[in-house]
């Protein structure tokens, strides 16, 4: 039973750590100076560890991936949101992209920390499909690389209010957030509805109940085709690109929230 606990004790120790790091990026973004910034992405990076620990020892004490529960999912999309960050971290300086990425992390955590937290070593029948993981694993990685957009896009939005700021760098970010979006959405559309679909018809025997989650995933694939559709043909550019992109993040927030508390077939807490 250590394990069981353990994992909740590191879910904790995660959280705390990232609000720690959330408040130096906070000071960050008041003071502009590096050292905080660094200090930041340092905290930013033990929560991390610390939550990837959490997982591995909650996957091990129960023998599946965790993602048979909305705190497990919860748990796993808030560790992809957060390496999304770290990675992005490590190929751009988009130090300043952790206050707002950061408090995302921190809210999904909060969430999931009213949710119930136990697991079970025997799945429910629903859950007992390959294609259940490959819909959540897909899914998840998908709106990990919206993130990835979005958080490029606070940055573009950013340097571009500075008078002296280099258009090679923003051309650079903005191409960062296209690709972005380019990788997603091809994973959100296997994972979330084609994938989402033949597991709702192996579980429910129908392919599509107008649920809340499927209403959202569906909404959130309609934005972002319109958002690829716009930018190919020139309309959705620079800023325009980076506002949308940080939009269709918060209706993926707005999707994941109406699950939770409209209820559903996907309520599977």
């Amino acid at each position: 039973m250590i394990d069981g606990v353990l994992d909740i004790s590191l879910f904790w120790m995660a959280f705390w750590v990232y609000l720690i790091s959330f408040l130096v990026f906070v000071v960050f973004f008041a003071v502009r100076s590096r050292l905080p910034g660094r200090i930041a992405v340092i905290l930013f990076f033990a929560a991390l560890v610390l939550h990837t620990i959490g997982i591995i020892a909650r996957w091990r004490f129960f023998g599946h991936i965790p993602l048979a529960t909305m705190f497990e999912y919860s748990l796993v999309l808030s560790w992809i949101i957060a390496l999304s960050f770290v990675l992005l971290l490590f190929r751009f300086d988009f130090m300043i992209s952790g206050v707002v990425i950061s408090p995302v992390v921190i809210i999904i955590m909060v969430i999931a920390s009213f949710l119930p937290k136990e697991g079970s070593k025997q799945l429910m029948p629903a859950l007992q499909s390959y294609w259940f993981y490959i819909h959540i694993t897909l899914a998840a990685l998908a709106e990990g690389a919206f993130l990835v957009a979005a958080g490029a896009s606070v940055y573009y939005l950013f340097r571009s209010t500075k008078t002296n700021s280099d258009s090679g760098d923003r051309e650079s970010v903005e191409g960062l957030i296209i690709k972005s979006i380019r990788i997603g959405y091809p994973l959100f559309t296997i994972g979330a509805l084609f994938a989402g679909s033949l597991w709702a018809w192996k579980a429910w025997g129908s392919f599509w109940s107008w649920d809340p989650k499927e209403t959202g995933a569906l909404v959130v694939w309609l934005f972002y085709t319109l958002i690829l559709h716009q930018q190919s043909r020139g309309r959705w550019e620079g800023r325009t690109l980076a506002i949308v992109s940080i939009v269709g993040f918060l209706i993926i927030l707005v999707s994941f929230l109406g699950n939770l508390f409209l209820g559903g077939l996907h309520a599977y807490v």
